[in-house]
């Protein structure tokens, strides 16, 4: 039996031409920075933003990889860019892990006073910025990681624990506590029952958390340019310096370059992964 086409009614119309108008404002600022990026500087300064480039050229993005002056430094991103890359990946996983660890712990063992403990780490997730910076920099300067890699990785690690602990504890909940008390019967402990019960079925909400927390550690700017030295900017502060350095003409084709650049593996992400984000997300929103 063929299954009926749904009928192209004025309201499903309205509907498609509703989506394409909002998806084509959206990415309108993509595709000036894309075109933007592969014109010479004389076309974008007689042409308009929305010209495709009429000789195009790769030269922009050579000069923002490796050329292009971040202040007194011109190097370009390329530096800056596996600092990230180095900053990124340790933090997400570690802080992934842990917050694993503690929402199987919230949601499966609980003890006295674990209600407080998960309500304070729900405050902590809306706790700005700015406020922790003092503290935050008195704790790295005590144990010798001002200014470095290691200590942007610490930072972005204690502040992502409560977003990741808040995502694997709602996802928990919704795991059977059946299955939790028979391997408790069967007599395995606490990390038994964790390795072979919970971390299997856990995929979904770990890709929850790496999308997250890579998009909040890889975008992050205050962190890196309060707690990052010369040597250990991340790509963002690099971009705003490379956008904020002018030794003459402004090429606004590097500086585009530049910014495709810096979110490019953000974007690859989502494009990868985007689909495993939604259905971790909804995967714990029906108990808890």
């Amino acid at each position: 039996m063929v299954a009926e086409q749904p009928r192209l009614t004025p309201g499903r119309i309205f509907i498609y031409v509703l989506l394409t108008l909002v998806a084509l404002y959206y990415l309108a600022p993509l595709y000036v920075m894309l075109t933007t990026s592969f014109k010479s500087l004389e076309q974008i300064r007689t042409g308009t933003i929305l010209d495709l480039p009429m000789a195009p050229t790769t030269e922009a993005w050579g000069r923002a990889w490796s050329g292009a002056c971040t202040g007194v430094r011109c190097e370009g991103l390329a530096p800056y860019f596996w600092n990230s890359v180095s900053m990124t990946i340790p933090a997400v996983l570690i802080s992934s892990l842990i917050g694993s660890i503690n929402g199987y712990v919230l949601a499966h063992w609980r003890f006295r006073g674990s209600n407080v403990v998960f309500t304070a780490l729900m405050v902590g997730c809306f706790i700005p910025f700015q406020v922790v910076i003092l503290p935050m920099a008195r704790l790295l300067g005590m144990v010798g990681l001002a200014n470095t890699t290691t200590g942007l990785i610490l930072v972005h690690i204690i502040y992502g624990v409560a977003f990741t602990t808040l995502f694997f504890r709602n996802y928990y909940v919704t795991v059977p506590e059946e299955l939790v008390n028979a391997a408790r019967i069967d007599g395995a402990g606490f990390f038994t029952i964790y390795r072979r019960v919970i971390f299997p079925l856990s995929l979904p909400i770990f890709m929850v958390c790496f999308i997250w927390q890579f998009t909040q550690i890889w975008n992050d700017f205050l962190f890196g340019v309060v707690f990052g030295g010369a040597d250990a900017q991340p790509v963002t502060v690099a971009l705003n310096n490379l956008v904020n350095t002018s030794t003459g003409v402004t090429e606004y084709n590097v500086n585009m370059a530049a910014a495709i650049i810096a979110a490019l593996p953000t974007l690859g992400l989502y494009l990868v992964a985007g689909k495993y984000f939604v259905r971790g997300l909804t995967a714990g929103a029906v108990k808890g």
